[in-house]
């Protein structure tokens, strides 16, 4: 059964970082905002999909919104307020709950889900925003140009109609895309296409990144908290991917750059080698807490030996995506019973199985992230595609940052390319610093609709570096705003590009929000 009409100015599809800042700095605006989440936790990535946050080597001085440096300063209080730190730890301006390797701020995903929920907090008890959890976008209602309504279904069965002047698709995978009729592009573009050296030469829209399920574990000396055997463990055990001489469950592998090179993984859930794989996502540290307070460090696993690349879960039917998902979680299970049973260890042993899941940390019973963490999601054809040329470090060479007009953000992030579905290709090229563009938020049709995440004007290569967090806070808080000011001066977000005067204002707008457009001309890269 139907139930009420909701209506707001904005409508945001997606809870995930870009949705909650779209919705954030459209509310700071004084518009009414509803803000609709797929899983019971806001924050996406952070959350959600257990993912630390992955940040350029600039980021404790410049180079993210001031909300994001906001976040960042509250998730280092929550842990100097509320956690038995060392006096060296509580005192550390640049404190790392996690001392993971791969971010200056590694923490719990609950951590971010408190802080998220404490931003939006003040707005949600005002009225203006309105924040539907639980709930799927599963239909839309247009009109030549524009969105009229959008249908969004509770994981109870309810149906409810959502209205508004503006809607922001910040769903994980562009859903809102396909439903409005907005033009898109998925997967891998074609040379022709693009013109980007390391485009395929044949374009295939279900040639898309592997998707992970990322998975939380301690480890407690002499315990035993082996799982019962997966179920499709013997496949994985044994799987050897197209694209490599070695088994995919096993620390040996290809160099990234090189595959012809052989490396070999260190892993030691006790975290004293240099840069042993279990330090790389961890997110407690025990050093920096009290004597006793931790059994163990905890880490998050999101490796190569969990990237799920058999086949994409969108564009396809729905019996081959709830078959993917499944395959995905029956990997990453699969990849701790191995570690768990069988995975060398450097005294010549077999397993550790005092490795334990945490399911607590992730908010599931089974110690599996809520929600897989997407890389790739369907992107809008836009007024302005960013492409290799804009960022790749050998492309520019000494052109050095690509400047825009329309600037509305900066990030930083290697062109990181996962292994794809089809092709079984990936990379890590060497970018440059890059700028946000405002003609890539632009559909080259739909007037009403504005991407708030990894959906807007990109390459599937250039996908690579804009998808990471700081770049989706940027997006999501730029297209928050940009909805919100076409509403306060009756323009579309088109005219505001397209005018010099508006795009001016919109541009002040936002600096004096705490956006910063451009990297500083000083910087040294």
């Amino acid at each position: 059964m139907e139930s009420q009409t909701g209506t707001a100015d904005v409508i945001v599809v997606g809870g995930g970082l870009g949705g909650c800042m779209a919705a954030l700095s459209a509310v700071k605006l004084g518009m009414n905002v509803i803000l609709t989440e797929a899983t019971d936790w806001i924050g996406g990535q952070l959350t959600s999909q257990a993912v630390p946050p992955d940040e350029h080597p600039w980021i404790e001085s410049f180079g993210c919104t001031s909300t994001y440096r906001e976040f960042r300063d509250r998730i280092r209080r929550y842990y100097k307020e509320n956690y038995p730190l060392t006096d060296a730890a509580k005192n550390n301006e640049r404190l790392n709950p996690g001392n993971g390797w791969v971010s200056r701020l590694c923490h719990e995903p609950k951590a971010a889900l408190h802080v998220l929920e404490a931003m939006l907090a003040p707005y949600i008890s005002s009225g203006r925003l309105t924040l539907l959890l639980g709930w799927q976008v599963e239909s839309a209602e247009t009109n030549d140009d524009r969105i009229d309504t959008v249908h969004i279904k509770h994981s109870d069965g309810r149906i409810k109609k959502l209205r508004g002047s503006y809607y922001l698709d910040a769903t994980e995978c562009g859903d809102l895309l396909p439903l409005a009729g907005v033009e898109y592009v998925s997967g891998a573009e074609a040379k022709s296409e693009t013109g980007e050296p390391h485009a395929l030469d044949f374009a295939d829209a279900l040639d898309m990144q592997s998707f992970t399920y990322v998975f939380a574990l301690d480890h407690i000396e002499n315990g035993n908290f082996t799982i019962a055997k997966p179920e499709q463990y013997d496949f994985w055990r044994s799987f050897i991917p197209a694209h490599s001489r070695f088994p995919l469950f096993g620390w040996k592998m290809g160099d990234l750059h090189d595959p012809s090179i052989d490396k070999e993984i260190v892993f030691l859930p006790d975290g004293k080698e240099p840069m042993p794989f279990w330090t790389y996502r961890r997110i407690l540290d025990r050093s920096l807490f009290s004597e006793g307070f931790l059994e163990s460090d905890i880490t998050l696993i999101n490796w190569a030996q969990n990237d799920y690349y058999l086949g994409p879960i969108y564009g396809v039917s729905e019996e081959e995506r709830q078959t993917h998902l499944k395959g995905a979680r029956q990997q990453s299970l699969s990849l701790v019973y191995w570690l768990q049973t069988e995975a060398p260890r450097p005294d010549g042993g077999k397993g550790y199985p005092g490795l334990r899941l945490r399911g607590d940390v992730l908010g599931t019973e089974d110690g599996i992230a809520k929600h897989p963490y997407i890389r790739e999601s369907r992107r809008i054809k836009a007024v302005y595609t960013i492409t290799e040329h804009d960022v790749s470090l050998e492309i520019r060479g000494t052109e050095g940052i690509k400047r825009y007009e329309d600037s509305v953000g900066v990030g930083s992030y290697h062109l990181d390319l996962h292994t794809t579905t089809k092709s079984n290709r990936g990379f890590f090229i060497p970018s440059l610093p890059y700028e946000i563009p405002l003609g890539a938020f632009l559909p080259v049709r739909v007037k009403n609709l504005l991407p708030a995440c990894k959906n807007i004007g990109t390459t599937q290569i250039t996908n690579g570096c804009y998808r990471l967090h700081p770049t989706e806070w940027n997006i999501g808080e730029a297209a928050g705003y940009l909805a919100a000011y076409s509403m306060m001066n009756q323009v579309t977000p088109h005219e505001v590009r397209e005018n010099k005067e508006h795009l001016n204002a919109f541009l002040t707008l936002i600096t004096n929000q705490g956006i910063e457009t451009h990297w500083p001309d000083s910087m040294k890269l």
